[in-house]
C-alpha cells in the first residue's frame, strides 16, 4: 500500500498557505449541499463542528456523553501552548516546531508540525475573543508558563483548568450553530461502526445509550474526533468512558493505525492507594514550574519528608538534567522517577512514589502566590490524599495519560479512507514518539479551528455531494452485524465481570507494554492477550438486554475492542527494535540510561493494516524525511 501523505512542495514556512491556495474550493452556496458526521464533542470536535457549520455545511455531531460539555477535554489543567513570544524570552514559530520536533524524538512529520507551531497564535487569539479567562499579569496582559520539553514560557493556562475553560469557549460556539439548526447534536449516542461505500465513508452506526436502538446515520464525510486509547492499561489518568472502539473500528474497515505503541506516561499523576482504584488523578505538569521533585539519598528512608535534611535529598532531575531540571520531558522525567523507585528509593506506603515539593517557592514567593497559580489543584490532591501540600510534599508517580499514537492520516487530516478524517487525539500526526506538555489541547483545537474546515473542503470539491442515504444496504449490514454482536456478548452469561477482564488486560499491558519494554516481555504478552480475550468471550457476565440503557453492555463493546487491539499494540512495540521518546526497549539505552534510537532503521512511521480475524496486521511504513532539523541525539543535559 502506497501511502500518500499529501505534503505540498516547497519551503516549509511556506507550505500551508500554499496547500490553501491549491486546494479546491467550494462555493459559499453549495457548502450547504454537503452533510458531514463529527463524532466526538471534545476541543477538536467542538470546534471542527462550529466552525463547519458557521461556512455553511450540514454537520451531525455525535458524543457518547450526556452533554458535549462533558468531554474529556475538560479534564485537561495545566495549559494550551502557542509561539506568542508574550514573555520576549526568544520564543517563535521555528522555536516551537523545533522543540516539538525534538520532544518526539524525530518521528513526527515535519511538515504537520511547523503548521501546528504556524496557527498555535490564531488559537489563543481565536479563545480570547470567546471570552476564555486566561491568566493575566497585573497590567492585564496574558500570563505564561513554562511546561516540560521547553526552555521558554509559552503556556497559556487559567489556572489549573485550562481545558476545561477551553471547551467552555469551543462548546458555547458549538451551541449557537446548534441553536442556528445548522449542528444537529445527539448525546449519548455511541458510534460502533464505520460504513463505506465503493471505498469512501458515507456515515457511521450508532447505539443511543439511552433507549438501546442501533440507528444509521449517512453523509458525504466522517470526522473522528474520539481521542485517545490510555484505558488500554485500565488504570490511566483518562475518564471511564475513554475508549479506543470509534478508531479501531474503523481500524477494522481498512483504516491504517499508526505508531500504537507510543503511548505516554505522565510523571505526575497521584500514586496508585489499593486495588479497589478504577483510574488515577493527574496532578497537572504546571505543578513542575514552582515544585522541586526529589526522593532520599539512602533506600528504604521511611523519615517524615520533613524529618529528612537537605543533604540528604536527591532532586534528582536537577542533578541529571541542569538545563532542564525540573520541566524535563514527560517521558524522561517518568522513567527518572521509575528508576529512582526501582532503587528502593521510592516514597509512600507501596514505595511507588517521589516528592514534588513546594517548600521552596512558598519560602521564595509566599503561599498567597502559590495559592493564585495552582490553588484548585492543591484543593484537589488535599481532597483525595487527605495531605496538605501547603505544608507536606506532593507524592506522585508516573502513570498512563495520552496517546500519540492514532489512525494514520496525510497532511489534509484524511486517513488512507477516502472520506474519513481523523483529528485530535485520536490520529498519529504531530507528537511523535512522546508530546510535549500543553500541546494536546494546542493540537485538538488547532485541527478543529484551522485545519479541517478548508481541508475537507478540499475533498467535498473534488467529489461532490454522494446523495446517499441511510437505505443504502451497506447500512442495513452494517446494523445487522451489530446487532448480532450485541446478542453474542449478552447470551454469554459467564461468571466473571467486564470490569475483571479489563483489569487483567490492564496489568499484562502495564507489566509487559508499558513504561519500559523488552523482547521477552512482549513475547509473553503476546501469548497472554489471546488466552484472556478467548476467557473473556467464553465466561464474561453481561448483565440487562439489548435494547435499554445497559452501562455493562456499553463497557463489554470496549473492553473487547481493547482486547484485540492491545495485541496491535504489542506487536508494534515488538517491531520497533529501537527506543524513542516514551517507546523504551531495554535493549536500546546509553550507558547513563537514556533512549537509544536507530535512525538507520526505524526513522518512519509504523501504520498498520487489519488482515481480518486472528492475524498479525500488516505493516505499511511512511519514510520520515527531516530536510529542516538534523537528526541528532536528544539531550536535556
Amino acid at each position: 500500500m502506497q501511502l500518500e501523505t499529501k505534503v505540498p512542495s516547497g519551503a516549509l514556512a511556506a507550505k500551508w498557505d500554499k496547500h490553501r491556495f491549491e486546494m479546491k474550493l467550494v462555493n459559499p452556496a453549495n457548502k450547504r449541499k454537503y452533510r458531514a458526521i463529527i463524532v466526538g464533542s471534545g476541543l477538536a470536535g467542538a470546534s471542527a463542528a462550529a466552525s463547519m457549520a458557521e461556512l455553511g455545511y450540514q454537520v451531525s455531531c455525535f458524543c457518547f456523553q450526556d452533554s458535549p460539555r462533558r468531554a474529556h477535554s475538560i479534564a485537561a489543567q495545566g495549559g494550551i501552548n502557542a509561539a506568542k513570544n508574550y514573555q520576549n524570552d526568544g520564543d517563535s514559530i521555528w522555536r516551537l516546531f523545533y522543540d516539538t520536533v525534538k520532544g518526539g524524538d524525530f518521528r513526527s512529520r515535519e511538515a504537520n508540525v511547523y503548521r501546528l507551531a504556524q496557527v498555535s497564535t490564531e488559537i489563543i487569539d481565536q479563545c480570547v475573543a470567546q471570552g476564555v479567562p486566561f491568566a493575566r499579569e497585573y497590567g492585564g496582559t496574558l500570563s505564561n508558563r513554562s511546561f516540560g520539553g521547553a526552555q521558554v514560557s509559552r503556556t497559556f493556562y487559567a489556572r489549573g483548568q485550562t481545558g476545561q475553560q477551553l471547551l467552555l469557549g469551543a462548546y458555547q460556539a458549538l451551541a449557537r450553530q446548534i441553536g442556528l439548526g445548522k449542528v444537529k447534536m445527539y448525546s449519548r449516542h455511541e458510534m460502533l461502526d464505520i460504513v463505506l461505500v465503493d471505498g469512501v465513508a458515507r456515515g457511521i452506526i450508532t447505539r443511543n445509550l439511552v433507549t438501546g436502538e442501533v440507528k444509521s446515520f449517512a453523509a458525504d464525510a466522517v470526522v473522528l474526533a474520539t481521542g485517545g486509547y490510555g484505558n488500554v492499561f485500565y488504570l490511566s489518568t483518562n475518564a471511564k468512558g475513554c475508549n479506543v472502539t470509534a478508531a479501531y473500528r474503523a481500524y477494522k474497515k481498512g483504516a491504517l493505525f499508526a505508531n500504537p505503541c507510543y503511548t505516554q506516561i505522565h510523571p505526575t499523576c497521584i500514586p496508585v492507594s489499593g486495588d479497589y482504584q478504577s483510574k488515577l488523578t493527574l496532578m497537572s505538569e504546571s505543578l513542575r514550574n514552582d515544585g522541586r521533585i526529589w526522593v532520599p539519598k539512602k533506600k528504604g528512608d521511611n523519615r517524615k519528608p520533613g524529618d529528612i535534611p537537605e543533604n540528604e535529598r536527591d532532586y534528582y532531575l536537577e542533578r541529571k538534567y541542569p538545563s532542564f531540571g525540573n520541566l524535563a520531558p514527560r517521558d524522561i522525567s517518568s522513567r527518572a522517577a521509575k528508576e529512582v523507585c526501582d532503587e528502593g528509593r521510592g516514597v509512600g506506603e507501596t514505595g511507588r512514589g517521589v516528592y514534588l515539593d513546594f517548600a521552596d517557592a512558598i519560602n521564595r514567593l509566599g503561599k498567597a502566590v502559590i495559592e493564585d497559580r495552582y490553588g484548585n489543584l492543591f484543593q484537589m490532591y488535599e481532597r483525595i490524599t487527605g495531605e496538605d501540600p501547603y505544608s507536606v510534599p506532593m507524592r506522585i508517580f508516573p502513570a498512563s495519560h495520552y496517546t500519540m499514537g492514532g489512525l494514520w492520516v496525510d497532511y489534509n487530516l484524511m486517513s488512507n479512507i477516502p472520506g474519513l478524517h481523523v483529528i485530535g487525539e485520536a490520529n498519529f500526526s504531530d507528537h511523535g514518539a512522546n508530546r510535549l506538555g500543553a500541546s494536546a489541547l494546542m493540537q485538538g483545537l488547532a485541527d478543529g479551528y484551522f485545519v479541517l474546515p478548508y481541508t475537507i473542503g478540499d475533498f467535498f470539491a473534488r467529489t461532490g455531494p454522494s446523495g446517499i442515504t441511510e437505505e443504502h444496504a451497506e447500512f442495513k449490514k452494517a446494523e445487522e452485524d451489530l446487532n448480532n454482536k450485541v446478542k453474542q456478548l449478552l447470551s454469554i452469561k459467564g461468571s466473571k465481570t467486564v470490569d475483571h477482564f479489563h483489569r487483567e488486560l490492564g496489568k499484562i499491558m502495564w507489566d509487559y507494554c508499558g513504561m519500559a519494554r523488552n523482547d521477552a516481555g512482549l513475547r509473553k504478552g503476546l501469548e497472554l492477550i489471546p488466552k484472556l480475550r478467548e476467557e473473556f468471550w467464553n465466561d464474561v457476565n453481561v448483565l440487562g438486554e439489548g435494547l435499554e440503557m445497559n452501562m455493562s453492555l456499553e463497557k463489554a463493546g470496549r473492553v473487547a475492542d481493547f482486547l484485540e487491539f492491545a495485541e496491535i499494540m504489542c506487536h508494534d512495540a515488538l517491531d520497533r527494535d529501537e527506543s524513542c521518546g516514551a517507546h523504551f526497549r531495554e535493549e536500546h539505552q546509553t550507558e547513563e540510561g537514556e533512549a537509544l534510537r536507530n535512525d538507520k532503521d526505524y526513522c518512519y512511521v509504523a501504520a498498520w493494516e487489519y488482515a481480518g480475524e486472528g492475524q498479525a496486521p500488516r505493516l505499511h511504513k511512511e519514510e520520515l524525511k527531516f530536510e529542516n532539523v538534523e537528526l541528532a541525539t536528544r539531550s536535556y543535559k
